[in-house]
C-alpha cells in the first residue's frame, strides 16, 4: 500500500538518528496502519477509505514527525546524559582521593615537622621543665590531628628496647587535646614516634581518615564502571551488535574492551 509507505516515510522525513533503529521504527509503524487497515476493511469499508481512516486515527504527519523526533532524541540525550554523568563521578572520585590524600600528607608531614620540633625543645637544656612542657603544649595545639603526646626519657635503656619499654612505662610528661573526629569521618587514631638516639622518645597521637579514601575510590569507581557498562551495553544493543559476551567484556574492560568493540564493528563494516 503505498500510501501507506510514502505516509510513514514523510512522518520521519529531516528525522535523525541511528539509521537500523529508524527502519525498525518505520516497519513497525507500517505494521501497525497495515493491521488497522484490515480491521477496517473486515469491518466492510473499501481499502481507500480504511487507509484514510487508519492514516487519520494514528494521527497527522507533523504531530506524528515531532513525537518520532522527540523519541529519537530522548534516546540520545539518555545515552549522552549516562555517559557524561559516568564520567562526572570518576573526576569527582579521583579529585575528592587527591584532595584527601593532599589533606593526608600535609598532616604527615606537620606530624614530622611537631615532633622534630618537641625533640628540638627536649635537648636544649637538661630535665624536662614547665616551661618546656608549656611549648611542646603549644605545638600541639597549633594542630588539628594531633590529640595526644607522651614525651619518654630513655637514657636508661637500649635502642632495641624502646617499643617494649614505653608500653610498660608511664611517660614522664603526657598531654591529651580534644581533636575533631565525628562518628561519620570513620577516623582512627595511630601513634607516631621518633626519638633523639640517646635520651628522648616522642610520641604522638594522630588522626588518619584513610578509611574514607578507600570509600570514595571504591564506590566512585563502581559507579562509573555501572554507568560505563550501562552506556556500552545500549550502544551496542543500538548496533544489533549486543551479546552476553560483550556485556561481560564491557564490565571487566571498560573503556579498553569498548574500544575492542569499535574497532570489530569498524572492521566488519569495512569488510561488508
Amino acid at each position: 500500500m503505498k500510501q501507506i509507505e510514502a505516509y510513514v516515510e514523510e512522518v520521519y522525513q529531516g528525522v535523525s538518528g541511528n539509521k537500523k533503529e529508524m527502519n525498525e521504527s518505520k516497519a513497525e509503524m507500517k505494521t501497525h496502519l497495515l493491521e488497522a487497515v484490515h480491521e477496517l476493511k473486515s469491518e466492510g469499508r473499501p481499502e481507500k477509505e480504511a487507509i484514510e481512516v487508519a492514516i487519520e486515527r494514528f494521527g497527522g504527519k507533523q504531530e506524528m514527525r515531532y513525537v518520532v523526533s522527540e523519541l529519537f532524541k530522548a534516546q540520545k540525550i539518555f545515552a549522552k546524559w549516562m555517559l557524561s554523568f559516568a564520567i562526572a563521578v570518576l573526576i569527582l572520585s579521583l579529585t575528592a582521593f587527591g584532595f584527601l590524600s593532599a589533606f593526608e600528607a600535609e598532616n604527615s608531614s606537620e606530624n614530622s615537622e611537631v615532633a622534630s620540633a618537641v625533640l628540638k625543645i627536649l635537648k636544649s637544656s637538661g630535665p624536662l621543665t614547665e616551661s618546656m612542657k608549656e611549648e611542646i603544649t603549644t605545638l600541639i595545639d597549633g594542630t588539628d590531628q594531633i590529640s595526644e603526646v607522651k614525651i619518654y626519657n630513655i637514657s636508661d635503656i637500649g635502642p632495641n628496647s624502646v617499643i617494649g619499654y614505653v608500653e610498660k612505662t608511664a611517660p614522664q610528661y603526657q598531654y591529651n587535646k580534644s581533636v575533631w573526629s565525628p562518628v561519620w569521618l570513620l577516623a582512627n587514631f595511630y601513634p607516631y614516634g621518633v626519638d633523639d638516639g640517646n635520651q628522648w622518645y616522642v610520641e604522638l597521637k594522630t588522626r588518619l581518615i584513610g578509611n574514607w579514601m578507600g570509600i570514595i575510590v571504591f564506590s566512585g569507581l563502581a559507579v562509573y564502571a555501572t554507568l560505563f557498562t550501562i552506556w556500552t551495553t545500549i550502544n551496542a544493543y543500538h548496533h544489533k551488535r549486543l551479546s552476553i559476551a560483550w556485556i561481560i567484556v564491557f564490565a571487566l574492560f571498560n573503556i579498553a574492551g569498548y574500544l575492542v568493540y569499535i574497532l570489530i564493528v569498524k572492521r566488519k563494516a569495512t569488510f561488508n
